[in-house]
């Protein structure tokens, strides 16, 4: 094997660099998620980072092999590393700039000055905020450091390996979120020198599959809104990929119904919030169960900033989707009593009514019909269907609003 530019001696190197100035964040047990899954799973919190973000490590690990006289650190992110370089190097006393483009939402701009760097909005995309930051580099002397594409980015990021098997030794596998695949180089790097095999598979959103189609030659579609923004890559590392190419068993693609069923359980199981590359790990497991059954697996809940809105807005879908919310369309006759005779059939059935919407206007129904359509919470599934299922004996025409 040609020789790699990470080994398990520069991450351990790492290790003892930073470990100072960061969290060794717990490792735990999940029993319910193993129970879920069939897997025995270990959970890795590094959304309890300061930061919320793993990319603490890789940042603090760079700056501290920085030479004493650099002017400044440069990066163009719009994303955790942008936060991590900023903390450390203000923590430091080197100024950073963080190039980020104009479309960047605001809060990340705010929490970004707030960790003491110079933010330049440059550009619409990455690849033009990119762009502007090399500039800036060689015109103002700067050093640009790279959210993955580095030895000691993946360097630092493989600590996290370091520590979860010093508090979980009985890990035999990792399963690990690839954007641009600096945390599962490290991973991997510490896996194949550890003292008992530990496989690694990495995790991929199906929108953005660079790394799977660098590695197996294949061309699948890359774009499009996922949850995972986190690792919504299209190009991955050159560094990076030879180390995945050499290290990493498998990838495996996960649908964003499965990142979003992902959030919402290590919310309402663990009581932990984290952004959807930070439950690629997981949501891996739900969604190829047969490929980890009965294995000792690792997963890095790499951040937890995610938005608020977005977020509410993934745990009320799960709600939907698991019975215990629902919109139900219901035919009535416009005439009076019509909408408290119906009101009596949820009474019966114990289902709390939330929203009522009628519509007589825009719909297909005779002039003294009407649609009212009824948003309710229901225990689960099987209680919507037994609510669903009286309805339609009270003589009413009921459908049930389905999510994408």
């Amino acid at each position: 094997m040609t020789s790699l530019p990470v080994s398990i001696d520069d991450v351990r190197a790492a290790h003892d660099r930073i470990k100072d100035a960061i969290v060794h964040t717990p490792t735990l047990y999940s029993r319910t998620l193993s129970d879920i899954t069939g897997a025995q799973v270990w959970l890795k919190f590094e959304n309890h980072q300061f930061i919320a973000a793993y990319k603490e490590r890789g940042a603090l690990n760079t700056l501290l092999q920085l030479p004493a006289d650099t002017p400044g650190v440069i990066a163009a992110s719009a994303g955790n590393h942008a936060q991590g370089l900023a903390y450390h190097a203000h923590r430091l006393g080197i100024p950073a700039t963080i190039v980020m483009p104009r479309t960047t939402p605001i809060v990340k701009v705010t929490q970004t000055e707030g960790h003491g760097a110079t933010v330049v909005l440059h550009g619409e995309t990455f690849d033009d905020a990119h762009a502007e930051a090399r500039r800036l580099e060689a015109a103002q002397g700067l050093t640009f450091v790279h959210p993955f594409d580095d030895p000691r980015i993946i360097a630092g990021a493989g600590t996290t390996a370091l520590e979860m098997l010093h508090d979980a030794p009985d890990i035999d596998l990792f399963v690990t979120p690839i954007g641009g695949g600096g945390l599962i180089s490290g991973m991997a790097t510490v896996a194949r020198a550890w003292s008992h095999p530990i496989g690694v598979v990495g995790v991929e959103a199906e929108l953005y599959p660079s790394m799977y189609n660098r590695t197996r030659h294949t061309q699948l579609p890359c774009g499009g809104d996922t949850l995972a923004e986190g690792i919504a890559v299209k190009e991955p590392g050159r560094v990076t990929s030879a180390i995945v190419e050499a290290l990493v068993d498998e990838i495996v693609l996960v649908s964003e119904r499965s990142l979003e069923k992902a959030v919402s359980l290590l919310v309402q199981i663990e009581k932990t919030v984290v952004e959807g590359a930070g439950a690629a790990g997981l949501a891996a497991l739900l969604q190829h169960p047969g490929r980890f059954a009965g294995r000792k697996v690792g997963l890095v809940l790499c951040g937890g900033n995610i938005d608020t809105r977005l977020l509410a807005n993934v745990l009320v879908r799960d709600l939907a989707r698991s019975g215990r919310l629902a919109r139900l369309k219901i035919r009535l006759q416009d005439q009076p009593g019509a909408l408290f005779k119906l009101a009596g059939v949820f009474d019966a059935e114990r289902v709390n009514i939330m929203e009522v919407y009628h519509q007589r206007i825009f719909t297909s129904l005779p002039a003294k019909g009407l649609i009212t359509e009824i948003e309710c919470e229901t225990r689960d599934g099987a209680h919507l269907d037994r609510l669903i299922t009286a309805i339609r004996a009270a003589g009413y025409d009921v459908q049930l609003m389905e999510l994408g």
